[in-house]
């Protein structure tokens, strides 16, 4: 068991995120951690929803979303009240679930095969991110050995996901400013051929005209800029082009 929580924190400590999407990047943390565990079956990733409503973002098996199912529906069940409380939640028999704390899920995943279930909170900054759920097809699948390795490998994910979320929003926020210069450049280029070829136009007069015919044409400033700096046809009055 030291060999495969070994194994599986290196893979995570040498994965980048930089190379892949958040979506791939979720999808490989559930693929490690499941790997790390002998009875796991599948792997499933709990988060909110651009909805506001939990959802299984990412799963190594269609089966775990909707397993899950039951449980958003019902609004109890494991994989909520490890993130939610952020805790280990273990369940070592779905039997003894269907009658007591989780009967929605319980029936759910026994239909689905499932017996047992890990779930682990994804946690960071002291801040819940979701909880990271594990399904085997057998009763007592996971052992306190499996819930501590389980524990670390949370930890480890917790930080790959922090980064990579990090990253994601930087590089977003990086594409819309390196864009936002790039519009700005071509329309300032615009304004200067237009002034250059009527030198009565002032700087706030060439960039009325390029609004008016950004109006007019239903298409953005910067494309309207693009077309007289690339000398394209435009419908552009000829007067006000000089």
């Amino acid at each position: 068991m030291s060999d495969a929580r070994a194994q599986a924190l290196r893979a995570l400590s040498s994965f980048l995120v930089a190379k892949t999407s958040l979506g791939d990047t979720l999808l490989r943390v559930s693929e490690i951690t499941t790997e790390a565990m002998p009875a796991a079956a599948m792997a499933g990733i709990t988060m909110l929803a651009e909805d506001g409503k939990p959802r299984t973002s990412v799963f190594t098996d269609p089966d775990a979303p909707e397993i899950d199912i039951a449980q958003y529906e019902s609004g109890r069940g494991p994989c909520l009240d490890s993130w939610r409380e952020t805790r280990v939640v273990r369940l070592d028999t779905m039997a003894e679930q269907a009658t007591t704390r989780y009967p929605e899920f319980a029936r759910a995943a026994q239909a689905h095969g499932i017996e047992s279930s890990l779930s682990l909170p994804l946690v960071a900054a002291d801040q819940g991110l979701g909880a990271l759920n594990l399904y085997a097809r057998v009763p007592h699948g996971f052992a306190d050995a499996d819930e501590a390795i389980g524990v670390d490998l949370a930890a480890a994910a917790s930080i790959v996901l922090a980064n990579a979320s990090a990253y994601w929003e930087a590089a977003q926020l990086s594409e819309q400013l390196s864009e936002a210069m790039r519009s700005r450049a071509v329309i300032e280029q615009a304004k200067g051929i237009l002034m250059a070829r009527s030198p009565e136009l002032t700087a706030e007069d060439a960039f009325g005209l390029l609004r008016q015919a950004s109006q007019r044409e239903n298409v953005k400033l910067r494309e309207i800029a693009q077309r007289i700096v690339d000398r394209r046809p435009s419908t552009l009055r000829e007067h006000h082009l000089g």
